[in-house]
C-alpha cells in the first residue's frame, strides 16, 4: 500500500482535495478532523490539566484554548506534545485498517506534514497550492480574520515555495474543481502504473 501525504499551506484547498480522493474510494485520514475529535474526547482531561479553564463539560472550548496558545510558542509546543502523539496513534490504526482492507493507496491529510516530520512516514507527497492572492482572499473570507492572525498562521508553516520544491505531485486549486479532480485522478493513475516516485523510495 502506498501512503500519500497530502499537505499545503493554509487556504490552499487541502480538505477539498482530500475529499476528491475519498470520492475515488481512497481511504483518507484527516489529521485536523482527528484533533477536533480528540477535543471532544480523550484529550479533554489532559488539556484541562495543562491549560486550566480551557474546557467545559466534556469538551475543549477551542476559542479559550486558542487565546491561551495563540501568541505563546511555549504554550503551543506544550499543546502539541499532548495532541500529536494521540493523532499519531489514530493514524497508525487508520493505516493498519486500510492495509487490512486491501487499499492500494491511503492518503494522510496533514497540514503540518513537513513541520512535524510526518513527511518521513509517507511514500510520496502531494502539495496543494494556489497563488498568494488567491490564498489570502480565501483566508480573509473566514469570519473574524485579521492581518495579525493571517501572519501568525503563515509564520508557523513552511513557505509554500519550499513545500512545492519538496513535493512529488502538485495540484493548483485556483483552476477550479474540475481541473483539480482530473489531477487527483492523474496522480492515482501514476501511482497505480509506476508506483512511488524514485526519489522518495
Amino acid at each position: 500500500m502506498i501512503v500519500l501525504g497530502l499537505t499545503g499551506s493554509v487556504g490552499m484547498g487541502k480538505s477539498t482535495t482530500a475529499n476528491m480522493f475519498a470520492a475515488e474510494s481512497v481511504p483518507v485520514f484527516d489529521a485536523d478532523a482527528e484533533v477536533h475529535r480528540l477535543y471532544d474526547g480523550e484529550a479533554v482531561p489532559l488539556i484541562e490539566t495543562a491549560f486550566p479553564g480551557t474546557t467545559a463539560g466534556d469538551r475543549v472550548v477551542r476559542e479559550r484554548l486558542a487565546a491561551r496558545v495563540f501568541a505563546d510558542p511555549q504554550a503551543l509546543a506544550r499543546l502539541e506534545s499532548i495532541v500529536h502523539p494521540l493523532v499519531r496513534a489514530a493514524e497508525k490504526t487508520f493505516l493498519a485498517d486500510a492495509a487490512a482492507k486491501g487499499a492500494n493507496v491511503a492518503v494522510l491529510n496533514i497540514p503540518l506534514l513537513f513541520e512535524t516530520g510526518a513527511d518521513q512516514r509517507v511514500d510520496a507527497i502531494l502539495v496543494v497550492t494556489a497563488p498568494a492572492d488567491v490564498q489570502k482572499a480565501r483566508i480573509f473570507a473566514r469570519p473574524n480574520m485579521t492581518e495579525e492572525k493571517f501572519k501568525a498562521m503563515l509564520s508557523r508553516q513552511l513557505a509554500d515555495s519550499e513545500k512545492r520544491r519538496r513535493a512529488d505531485f502538485l495540484i493548483d486549486t485556483s483552476h477550479g474543481p474540475e481541473r483539480a479532480r482530473a489531477e487527483v485522478r492523474a496522480v492515482l493513475k501514476q501511482l497505480a502504473e509506476k508506483g512511488c516516485p524514485a526519489r522518495r523510495k
